[in-house]
């Protein structure tokens, strides 16, 4: 059965007139524009998704400080007040630095992303998304935290957005250690949507859910993604027909993609129903 993630939160928030700094990004909104962080849990509801990643991107210790839990729970609040007790929420633990640099990442990272794991597990996620590592070693850290708080894990590996941060190959490698860890899903997010097969081809051997969602528009040179247009929508959906075919049984979007691209997945891959 195919299952449909929501799309960016940051690229949503944007739309809606948030200030997303560097650094905090879209943690922020959690605490000072809640209505907008409903709303967009909402959005992608209707839209047609499955799986609803809480705004936990950068809610980390180092990015937050003393804040770091405070934000990070209200995440999880808005999400369930958007959604209702029955809906599934993911979790995001995310690299401790920049996911498009992984030379910065921690040579010890464990404590925080066993923080983080606890912290999203108390405060009630149903599953564990470690996603956009282009750093193996910590994907594999966050992963084993993550698996030891009992609840249902994915990761999501990213070569970055031209594919020279991880090969298909490194990938590959990197999803069979991750599942001797025992996640339940092994994706590749935050690439360009033509390079998502290639990974998939070096994914489909494993004995679990593969899956994507990968970038739209353009990142602008002061940060921030520039979303799609109309027709770069269409474009992604029929990458995503794909990467179905290839085997992907999890899809999704990621950054200057949105709602539209959620309701056109929805609506290419089961016809609009859920």
């Amino acid at each position: 059965m195919l299952c449909i993630l929501d799309g960016p939160m940051g690229t949503e928030l944007a739309k809606r007139g948030c200030q997303l700094p560097d650094g905090t990004w879209s943690a922020l909104p959690n605490l000072e524009n809640p209505e907008h962080v409903r709303g967009v849990h909402r959005a992608y509801a209707e839209a047609g998704a499955d799986v609803h990643t809480v705004n936990t991107f950068r809610t980390q210790p180092r990015v937050l400080g003393d804040r770091w839990r405070s934000v990070l729970d209200a995440a999880v609040r808005l999400a369930r007040e958007a959604l209702g007790p029955d809906a599934v929420l993911a979790g995001s633990m995310a690299p401790l630095e920049d996911c498009y640099r992984p030379d910065l990442s921690p040579a010890d990272p464990r404590a925080e992303h066993r923080e983080m794991a606890a912290a999203l597990s108390e405060a009630g996620v149903d599953i564990l998304l470690c996603e956009t590592f282009p750093h193996v070693g910590e994907a594999l850290v966050a992963v084993e935290e993550a698996v030891g708080t009992g609840l249902e894990t994915w990761v999501a590996f990213t070569g970055g957005p031209d594919g020279s941060l991880l090969s298909p190959t490194e990938v590959a490698e990197a999803g069979r250690l991750a599942v001797e860890l025992g996640v339940s899903a092994v994706l590749v997010n935050c690439v360009a949507p033509e390079l998502v097969l290639a990974y998939l081809e070096a994914l489909k051997d494993l004995p679990l859910p593969i899956g994507a969602y990968a970038n739209g528009g353009h990142q602008s040179e002061d940060g921030p993604w520039v979303p799609d247009t109309e027709e770069s929508v269409e474009n992604y959906v029929r990458w995503a027909v794909q990467w179905v075919e290839a085997g992907a049984t999890i899809v999704g979007s990621c950054c200057g993609t949105g709602v539209g691209h959620v309701a056109a997945l929805n609506q290419e891959l089961r016809g609009g129903s859920q």
